[in-house]
């Protein structure tokens, strides 16, 4: 060739740019397939995924329609033997076949989808233990996609179900980011802490003991990397979970990659939020007025200042998501990065959240093999003052004293403190580091037998520092407490699953083993008196100069809770419209005494599809649905150990006497615990019968249930039967006392779609619930305590028989005495009015839940919108019983209008707790309402590179309708008594806010 170059170099040039020529116009012989996606009713659909493939050519690739339901996927090298597949969330997938490309032209495909027949029958939704499509389950379950969710400001998953599920009640503890949310499925079923239902995170049963702070256990999740949450409510659902079912379970699933789609979407969003609404505290005007009024001592300080408006700020969120996904055939993944930073609308209040993730699929040995991996990496802060403190000083403190003195510091004055120096003095961070993973592996041994093993780890630790700095005015020695606490929990599971048919006749088998370890620590010490230097002692403990065990003494526990488990499923089928369901769990646990190590836990369900029968033919039902189950599950949500003898030992004359005439006492031992080898579970039993319907060809589905919940054996730590024993208390189970929640579900979705593109969806759901206390061998169980001046060992709530749960339990406030002192209901007629004269005034649980929702669509534009509203329940105004009333403004104390409503009430007269201050709890609030527009990326001319685009508008808390006048009626402080849980108790809670949301989607 060499040589040849050298004697004819011209010519050897042009043959090489001859054969450069025909083999770049072989490369450039390309094809291209495009179309339009239509609806069973001939509107465009957009968002449909379009996959191209072809085996031999090796193509795979893919697309979506436009807003228009065009799509166009060029570049295809020409030949034979493609097929397309379409793909769209609510219709039946489709595959086309037989397309051969010719060089320079274009196929043109024009499809038709049909949606998903009757109540979305034909989806699949997450069980225990396994999938399942929703016409094969005959408990009462429920399926929320992604695209459903709650929009907005979201920090853990029950925010994404709020007002989505019916018999699921989410109520927010306060405003605070990250703050922690109360979650009861079908009303609490016991009468201790511990009601919130079981949560599994791709197969992981979490264990919700917090890890520290005031932070949601839960608020580790990124909620845009999940994909669907899954509702079990009745027994013959939750019961495969056995002891740890009773109060429901929730099943969330995370994304996960799909073979031949490969993109990258990030996902930006920015919000301010602020005060919904403040309290009508005095302002400087009407405060002098109303304690000179009173004959108060009047301190006027000259200025006007709006104490709340000082404490919260507009605060500003920002939230980044960044994901990966996609794969071959083999091979799958999806990987996401997420940043949130949200501020308080209480001014240094500050979370900081990220997120990874990373989930793998990999298939092996012909797909008999196939390996799920995910790990999730997450650090979440939470900076926060202490935040009752800055609420209660902002709605008391004297409204005519400067917010800032002449320095430019905090104001100072005497007999009280300014609410920002308490913003500027005292600290509490918490950080919690939490790692979750899984390793699962399904191996098909023979047809329709699969082995699976399912192992996860969930490590957590977390810091706690509880700052206080010193001051010289006002005197603040300074302090500094931490707690360090960790959190291992680990499971490994085993089980079989083998489905075989036979005819008409379907038969799926589930047998298996769980083994679950916990383990939590904590560990607390504190310092004080810390010199006024400019190191703040958080980040020098070793300047504290008080270090006596006295004060300073450390604290720590350590428990291990394990739960050994056997579990069985059986599901028959015929000719696809008569259902069978059988299950049964053995738990044992080592929270139980040696004589009740484990509870068995069985349930039945039943369904009949009768829409599939030959007389339903020409009915008006496109899907009918008859269910009916029946279940019984367990609770162990109790402290460990309690099944054991308990001694502690110190030095103190009540626990040891003096060897010698002088000297210090030798330590000592006493008895505090009594041993219970024959506690067991509280146990719940439930009957479940519903219906799921469809008409109009499936564009109106509903589904009705009716409950009827009992739970028993009811655990409590209780006074011993023989008053000598040398403990004060025991744990048992109450015999015969019984709590029980009944009522009807309702849920119903009607949707429309019309040729030129314009949809829309209407739906809500209903829920009427009764719950009582039966056969309690107590006059009340008290919980609920009050906070305040003088309020201090009161109690609110009590559970008593024959009324509901969450009872307010209290004097009956009916006016006053003619010197103008409050008067209260003399119950037993014996002129004395003590607490023998409690009764039960209504319930913090409501007793209607409703939500409604609707979408609109038209091409690129939609909207959604969701309204939720509860009724008939009370609400403790224990802000109101400890700060708005008359002698407090005598004194100087700002208040209300409520502490001056009732012209003839003595300025003298006291506040205890009673019915006074409570209050109608209902309300009705537009949740969110959010605005967004696809862009068509092929008219813009980018197409090629983004595949979808995104601009959205939403707001959250837009307004509320309620004959409450505190912050929010959505409350519910933590009040609980010796672990007995309260409900519907409002002290100094953090306010709601209202915040507007802009983000941007853009997927590559």
């Amino acid at each position: 060739m060499l040589k040849l170059f050298f004697k004819r170099p011209l010519q050897l040039l042009m043959l090489v740019a001859i054969l450069l020529g025909f083999t770049a116009q072989a490369q450039t012989e390309t094809s291209t397939i495009g179309g339009k996606v239509v609806s069973e009713q001939g509107a465009p659909l957009p968002g449909v995924t379009v996959l191209v493939q072809n085996a031999k050519l090796k193509v795979n690739k893919s697309g979506t329609t436009n807003a228009d339901g065009q799509f166009t996927i060029g570049k295809l090298p020409v030949g034979a033997g493609y097929f397309v597949t379409l793909t769209y969330v609510g219709y039946t997938d489709k595959t086309l076949t037989g397309y051969s490309l010719e060089a320079g032209k274009t196929v043109q495909i024009d499809a038709t989808m049909e949606p998903k027949s009757g109540n979305s029958v034909d989806e699949v939704v997450v069980v225990g233990y396994g999938r399942a499509a929703r016409r094969d389950v005959t408990g009462a379950v429920k399926s929320v996609k992604a695209a459903d969710f709650n929009k907005g400001i979201i920090n853990s998953p029950e925010e994404l179900l709020q007002g989505k599920v019916s018999g699921v009640n989410v109520t927010s503890a306060s405003g605070e980011p990250g703050g922690i949310q109360s979650i009861t499925v079908r009303g609490p079923g016991g009468i201790r802490t511990g009601v919130t239902p079981l949560f599994v995170i791709d197969g992981l049963a979490l264990d919700n003991t917090s890890t520290g702070g005031a932070t949601n256990p839960l608020a580790f999740i990124n909620p845009q990397d999940i994909e669907t949450i899954d509702v079990l409510k009745d027994a013959s659902a939750t019961a495969i979970y056995g002891a740890r079912g009773a109060n429901g379970v929730i099943l969330v699933t995370t994304k996960r990659g799909k073979a031949g789609f490969n993109n990258m979407t990030y996902a930006v969003s920015v919000g301010v939020s602020q005060l919904a609404r403040a309290l009508p505290v005095f302002d400087a005007a009407q405060y002098k007025k109303e304690v000179v009024a009173l004959g108060g001592t009047l301190q006027d300080f000259g200025s006007s200042t709006n104490w709340q408006e000082e404490v919260t700020r507009d605060a500003f969120t920002q939230n980044h998501n960044l994901s990966l996904s996609g794969g071959a055939n083999k091979l799958t993944y999806f990987g996401s990065f997420g940043f949130q930073s949200q501020e308080g609308i209480i001014q240094r209040n500050k979370l900081k959240r990220y997120n990874g993730r990373i989930n793998v699929t990999q298939k092996l040995i012909n797909d008999r093999l196939v390996v799920d991996a995910s790990v999730s990496i997450n650090n979440t802060t939470n900076q926060r003052p202490t935040i009752q403190a800055i609420i209660g000083n902002a709605l008391s403190t004297n409204p005519t004293l400067p917010a800032y003195g002449a320095d430019g510091r905090p104001f100072s004055f005497q007999n009280g403190i300014n609410p920002l120096t308490i913003l500027e003095l005292e600290k509490d961070i918490t950080s919690i580091n939490r790692v979750i993973g899984n390793l699962t592996g399904s191996f098909t041994i023979l047809k329709g037998l699969v082995y699976k093993l399912n192992f996860g780890i969930d490590n957590s630790t977390g810091t706690r520092d509880i700052q206080s700095l010193p001051n010289a005015v006002p005197l603040n020695l300074g302090s500094l407490t931490t707690f360090n606490n960790i959190n291992r929990n680990s499971l490994i599971e085993n089980y079989l699953t083998y489905n075989f048919s036979k005819g008409e006749h379907k038969f799926t088998a589930l047998a298996g083993h769980s083994y679950q370890r916990i383990y939590v620590q904590g560990r607390g010490w504190s310092i004080n008196r810390f010199p006024n230097a400019n190191v703040e002692p958080i980040y020098n403990p070793g300047l504290g100069q008080e270090l006596t065990l006295a004060n300073n003494r450390p604290t720590g526990y350590a428990f291990i809770n394990e739960l050994q488990s056997f579990f069985g499923r059986i599901n028959y089928q015929y000719k696809d419209r008569y259902m069978l369901t059988a299950t049964v769990r053995a738990d044992g646990s080592s929270k139980f005494g040696d004589n009740n190590k484990y509870g068995i836990f069985p349930s039945f369900g039943a369904a009949w599809v009768v829409s599939q029968e030959d007389f339903m033919e020409n009915s008006i039902f496109s899907y009918l649905k008859l269910r009916a189950g029946w279940g019984r599950t367990g609770n162990q949500e109790i402290p460990p150990k309690i099944t054991q003898a308990l001694f502690t030992s110190n030095v103190s004359g009540t626990s040891s006497y003096p060897l010698y005439a002088t000297g210090a006492y030798p330590g000592g031992t006493t008895f505090t615990r009594l041993a219970n080898p024959d506690i067991q579970w509280e146990v719940s039993d439930q009957t479940d019968i519903g219906v799921d319907f469809g008409l109009f060809k499936g564009k109106l589905n509903g589904t009705i249930d009716y409950f009827h919940k009992v739970s028993n054996n009811i655990l409590l730590e209780v006074i011993p039967a023989d008053p000598i024993q040398p403990a004060t208390t025991v744990w048992s189970n109450v015999e015969n006392m019984e709590i029980t929640n009944k009522g009807v579900e309702f849920d119903l979705n009607y949707k429309h779609s019309s040729k030129n593109g314009f949809s829309y969806t209407i739906g809500g759901n209903l829920t009427l619930i009764d719950n009582v206390v039966e056969n309690s061998p107590y006059t009340v169980i008290p919980s609920g305590s009050a906070s305040g001046s003088g309020l201090t060992s009161a109690t609110i709530n009590g559970y008593i028989n024959n009324q509901p749960i969450g009872s307010f339990y209290l004097q009956e406030f009916i006016g006053f005495t003619e010197t103008g002192l409050s008067k209260y209901r003399d119950v037993n007629g014996d002129n004395i009015v003590n607490d023998k004269d409690r009764v039960a005034l209504g319930s913090a649980l409501p007793t209607t839940l409703y939500n409604l929702y609707g979408t609109l669509g038209y091409k690129g534009f939609d909207m959604s919108i969701n309204f939720n509203g509860v009724s008939g329940n009370k609400i403790y105004d224990n802000t109101a019983n400890a700060s708005f009333y008359k002698l407090l403004l005598s004194k100087g104390v700002n208040t209300t209008d409520e502490a001056i409503k009732f012209p003839n009430e003595s300025v003298n007269n006291a506040a205890p707790v009673s019915s006074r201050f409570l209050k109608d709890g209902k309300f009705f609030r537009l949740n969110n309402l959010a605005l967004g527009y696809n862009f068509n990326t092929r008219k813009l001319g980018i197409g090629n590179w983004v595949s979808a685009m995104r601009l959205s508008v939403t707001g959250q808390n837009l307004f509320v309708i309620t004959p409450y006048d505190g912050y929010d009626p959505e409350v519910n402080i933590d009040r609980a008594i010796n672990g007995i849980s309260s409900y519907g108790i409002d002290y100094l809670s953090y306010p709601k806010a209202r915040t507007l949301l802009i983000g941007f989607n853009v997927t590559f």
